[in-house]
C-alpha cells in the first residue's frame, strides 16, 4: 500500500528559541529585500496557506505580517460566506481579493477550506468533491498563466500532535477562542480529514499546482521555513521572469479558426421594423421584462447582460431602452473603458468580477471582458499568448455565472460599413452627439476586416449553451431593440422554468 503524503514528510532539526532570534534580522532583512524587488518587478503574489487546525497557520501569517512592511500585503482569512457573499458565485470573494502587482497576498481557510470540511463530513459525493477539486485547478491556473506567483503552503500535525495543540489552546481564556468552531469535530473525524486532504494534494499535483507540506508541531522551524520558501520561490520567478504559454504561431491560429469564421458575413443586416409595430412590441415587451424581472428578484436569480458590437452599433441606445423596463433600485449599468492605472495592476477579469450583481438584480455590461479577444488583440495590447488563452478563461467565468444562479446574455450588434459612415457623420454634425466621436473611432475603422475575423473567432469559441451570443442585426435600430429586449425576456423566462422544474417536491 501506497504510503501517505503525510508520512514522508522530511525530519527538521529543532530549533531553540534563542536560535531563531539568531536568525531573525537576516530572515527579515532579506523579506523587506524581496518585497521592494517585488514592487519594482511589478510582480504579484498568492501565498495560500491549508493545513489541520492548530498546525500554526495564522501565526505564521502574523510573524510574516509583523516582520515586512504591511503596505505591500495583503491578509485574508475567510470563514462562512457573510449574507453579500452568498449571493455571488463562490470565487466572488477571493476574486475581489487578488493581489496587485508587486503585492504579496496571504490566505487562509481559502478555497479549499468547504470543499475539504463537506468531504469529511460527507455533505459531497466523491465525483462532487472531484469537481470542486477541478474548479479549484481551473481558477490557479487562470491566476498564474496571467502572472500570479501561487505558493500553496500545508500545515500538517499527526493526531495526538493535534489534540495536545487544541487542548493547549483550549485551556487559556487568552487562547481558546484560537480553537475555531468545528475544530474538535475535525479531530474526531481525523482519518477522514487526513482521506480528503491527501485527495487534495494529490489532484494539484497532477493539476501543476503542488502543495509544499510542512510540519506545523514546531513553531520557530515552520517559520523558518516558510520564510525561506517564499524567499526562494519569489527569487526564483523574479530571476526567470514570467512564463507565458506558448502562443500558437500565426499559421496555426489562422488554419484551426477560418472553419469557425462567417457568423458576421451571413447575417441579414436589411431587417427592418415598422415604427407602428415597433411602439406596440416595445410596449408588450417592456410589461412582460417588468414581470419576469420582479419574479426573478423573488427567486433570486441575477442576470448579466452583455452589450458589445462596433462604434456607432447602437449599443448605448438598446440599453437606454432596455432599462426602462426595470426598476432603477433593480439594474446597474457599468461602461467599461480602458482599464485604469489600478485596473491595471490586477488581473484583467478582476473589475468584472467585482461588478457582479447581488441575487435578483441586473448588471449590463457596456462592453466587457471581450475586450481581451478582440481590441487588445487587434490592438497589441495583449501578447498573442494571453489572448489565445482569454476564450477558455472567459468561458470559465461565465460557467461559474451560470452554475451560480445567474442568468448571461450576450449581444454582438452588427452594422455595414455605409451605416456606420452615417452615424459617424450624423454624430459629428450633431452638437450634442458629437462628444461621441473620437480619434480612435476612425481608427477602428480603418481595421474593420480585422474587427470582423476576431469577433467571428470570439463567438465560434465562447458560444456556450450556458450562455449564448445573440447576433443583432443592427442597420435598423428599432428591430435591433426590440431583438435585445424580446431575447432577455425569452432567457430570463427559459431560466426562470427551469428553476422551477427542479426545485425538489413539498
Amino acid at each position: 500500500m501506497e504510503n501517505s503524503v503525510f508520512e514522508n514528510i522530511p525530519e527538521q532539526p529543532s530549533l531553540s528559541k534563542k536560535e531563531f532570534k539568531a536568525l531573525e534580522p537576516e530572515l527579515r532583512h532579506e523579506l523587506v529585500t524581496m518585497q521592494q524587488e517585488l514592487r519594482q518587478a511589478g510582480a504579484p503574489v498568492l501565498l495560500l496557506f491549508a493545513g489541520v487546525d492548530g498546525a500554526g497557520k495564522s501565526d505564521t501569517v502574523n510573524l510574516l505580517n509583523a516582520w515586512m512592511d504591511p503596505r505591500w500585503i495583503l491578509s485574508h482569512a475567510y470563514s462562512k460566506p457573510s449574507e453579500e457573499e452568498a449571493q455571488r458565485p463562490p470565487f466572488w470573494r477571493y476574486w475581489r481579493d487578488i493581489p496587485a502587482k508587486g503585492q504579496i497576498g496571504m490566505y487562509l481557510s481559502a478555497w479549499y477550506s468547504q470543499p475539504l470540511v463537506d468531504r469529511v463530513r460527507r455533505k459531497i459525493s466523491p465525483e462532487a468533491f472531484e469537481e470542486q477539486l477541478e474548479a479549484i485547478a481551473q481558477f490557479e491556473r487562470t491566476l498564474e498563466d496571467n502572472g500570479i506567483l501561487l505558493i500553496k503552503v500545508w500545515m500538517h500535525l499527526d493526531k495526538d500532535a493535534q489534540q495536545k495543540q487544541l487542548e493547549e489552546l483550549s485551556s487559556s481564556p487568552e487562547t481558546e477562542w484560537r480553537v475555531k468552531p468545528g475544530a474538535w469535530e475535525n479531530w474526531g473525524l481525523y482519518s477522514r480529514f487526513i482521506d480528503a486532504s491527501e485527495t487534495i494534494i494529490q489532484h494539484s499535483k497532477k493539476a501543476g499546482t503542488p502543495w509544499h507540506i510542512l510540519d506545523g508541531s514546531q513553531q520557530y522551524v515552520r517559520t523558518q521555513q516558510v520564510s525561506s520558501l517564499l524567499l526562494k520561490k519569489v527569487k526564483e520567478r523574479l530571476a526567470e521572469g514570467p512564463k507565458p504559454t506558448p502562443a500558437l504561431s500565426t499559421k496555426d491560429w489562422d488554419s484551426s479558426m477560418k472553419t469557425s469564421r462567417g457568423a458576421l458575413g451571413n447575417m441579414d443586416l436589411s431587417q427592418t421594423l415598422d415604427r407602428a409595430i415597433y411602439k406596440q412590441e416595445m410596449k408588450a415587451l417592456r410589461r412582460k421584462l417588468v414581470q419576469l424581472q420582479h419574479k426573478a428578484q423573488v427567486n433570486n436569480l441575477s442576470t448579466i447582460i452583455v452589450f458589445e458590437g462596433q462604434d456607432a452599433a447602437g449599443k448605448g441606445g438598446a440599453i437606454r431602452r432596455l432599462v426602462k423596463g426595470l426598476a432603477a433600485q433593480q439594474y446597474q449599468v457599468i461602461p467599461i473603458a480602458a482599464p485604469n492605472d489600478e485596473e491595471l495592476r490586477h488581473h484583467y477579469l478582476w473589475r468584472f468580477w467585482r461588478h457582479l450583481p447581488r441575487s435578483g438584480r441586473v448588471t449590463i455590461f457596456d462592453r466587457s471582458w471581450y475586450g481581451r479577444v478582440l481590441v487588445e488583440r487587434i490592438e497589441g495590447f495583449a501578447e498573442d499568448a494571453a489572448w489565445q488563452r482569454a476564450y477558455e478563461e472567459i468561458n470559465e467565468f461565465e460557467a461559474q455565472l451560470t452554475r451560480s444562479g445567474t442568468v448571461v446574455c450576450k449581444f454582438w450588434i452588427q452594422i455595414d460599413k455605409d451605416e456606420q459612415l452615417k452615424r459617424f457623420n450624423l454624430r459629428t454634425e450633431t452638437p450634442y452627439k458629437s462628444w461621441k466621436m473620437t480619434d480612435e473611432d476612425w481608427r477602428n475603422r480603418e481595421k474593420w476586416g480585422e474587427y470582423t475575423d476576431s469577433v467571428d473567432d470570439m463567438v465560434a469559441l465562447t458560444d456556450q449553451s450556458n450562455a449564448p451570443w445573440t447576433l443583432v442585426a443592427g442597420n435598423d435600430k428599432l428591430h435591433a431593440r426590440v431583438k435585445v429586449i424580446r431575447t432577455v425576456c425569452d432567457q430570463l423566462e427559459k431560466a426562470l422554468q427551469n428553476q422551477e422544474a427542479t426545485k425538489p417536491n413539498t
